[in-house]
């Protein structure tokens, strides 16, 4: 990005629609073109991210990269995992670091693609809990907040007599 004048068309196709190449290639808009006056030109999502992935050979490796390793991490695939991470393009250098990352836990990035399990019935608990902290604004008492959490969550039922 930094090679690039500000008012070049390779900046503009680079800048302007970067939450396009967070995006799974197969989601792109490959049919209707759209102008963008930012490189005032009429084209569909997936010219404009083909054009910008273009500019550079390390941008495209670490582009195709990105994808290939969600399409492996969607479909499970481990083996495919494991020479992705292991992969000796020429990528870029924050890309490079993930992958690093990657190899030192692959272990865990190999179940966590094999496995069905996930971990978002905690998170969504522990954000509830959050939640309840930030609503309450502090508790006098942590047994209290306990028992709120308890209540909130239909885990501790109050003894009515009736």
């Amino acid at each position: 990005m930094k090679t690039f004048d500000k008012r070049s068309r390779q900046y503009q196709l680079l800048k302007s629609p970067w939450k396009l190449y967070l995006k799974k290639f197969d989601e792109l808009e490959k049919v209707h073109p759209h102008y963008n006056w930012h490189y005032k030109d009429c084209l569909t999502q997936a010219q404009a991210v083909t054009e910008g992935i273009n500019t550079s050979t390390t941008l495209e490796n670490s582009y195709n990269l990105m994808q290939s390793f969600i399409q492996a991490v969607e479909t499970g695939n481990t083996h495919e995992l494991k020479s992705l991470i292991n992969c000796q393009d020429q990528i870029g250098t924050l890309m490079h670091k993930t992958l690093l990352t990657f190899k030192h836990n692959l272990t865990a990035v190999l179940n966590g693609a094999a496995l069905p399990y996930s971990n978002g019935c905690l998170e969504g608990f522990n954000r509830k809990i959050k939640q309840i902290e930030r609503t309450a604004f502090g508790y006098s008492n942590f047994t209290n907040l306990l028992t709120r959490i308890r209540l909130e969550e239909d885990l501790y039922k109050e003894n009515i007599l009736t």
